[in-house]
């Protein structure tokens, strides 16, 4: 039984479908995107931030949704790529565009893997959309099954703030995620953070990467 609040109940229904078919990009569409917002291609962020880790570690993303993370991963040379997705039309949407990666179905609340089962957990764009009185539930499940690892890509702020989100209130927050990871564990240190500014708008991306302390 998945942990139920408001945000899993829309993510889960017909507003999380409509969400997978408006992401459903090829990686070279991806890219583009990201290089036209912020002036570089996703992949080259993953690069600088995964570049010099082992392809042969074992990898979570949280939230995989249609999969295209998880795909540029596999580019770079990962072979152990996994994916919990809350939507059930999007994980049947994700496994027909992917091969050699598990998706299932699965919370952020509740991943359902043991301690430190993965090396490196993720998310991308999914602790912006967990309510604030919940995210330490949601941190400490990641801290919970990452080995060594917590590698992140959130909308950015100093403080918590909501934003309106496609004209739904209580869907949207911006804050500085690695610095609730390291306020929540005394055991993680910053291995290194990029901030982005978008080229429109007042958007900023965070990219971060956590490593355990000893691992």
């Amino acid at each position: 039984m998945l942990t139920v609040t408001h945000q899993t109940k829309e993510w889960e229904g017909r507003f999380g479908k409509k969400y997978t078919n408006r992401n459903a990009y090829s990686l070279k569409r991806l890219d583009d995107l990201y290089r036209k917002n912020c002036g570089i291609a996703r992949s080259e962020f993953n690069r600088l931030f995964l570049g010099r880790l082992s392809r042969d570690i074992k990898i979570l993303e949280i939230g995989s949704n249609v999969g295209n993370q998880l795909l540029l991963l596999q580019k770079m040379g990962f072979k152990n790529l996994c994916g919990i997705e809350i939507n059930r039309y999007a994980i049947e949407f994700s496994k027909k565009r992917t091969s050699g990666i598990d998706i299932i179905r699965g919370s952020a609340f509740d991943i359902p893997f043991k301690n430190g089962y993965f090396d490196l957990v993720f998310t991308s764009g999914v602790l912006i959309h967990i309510h604030p009185g919940h995210i330490n539930d949601v941190l400490r499940e990641i801290h919970r099954c990452a080995k060594r690892y917590i590698w992140g890509y959130e909308f950015y702020a100093d403080k918590y703030s909501e934003k309106v989100y496609r004209g739904h209130r209580s869907l949207f927050w911006r804050a500085n995620f690695a610095k609730l990871y390291l306020s929540l564990f005394d055991d993680l240190v910053l291995v290194k953070q990029k901030l982005t500014k978008y080229f429109k708008g007042d958007n900023i991306d965070a990219m971060f990467l956590l490593k355990k302390v000893g691992r």
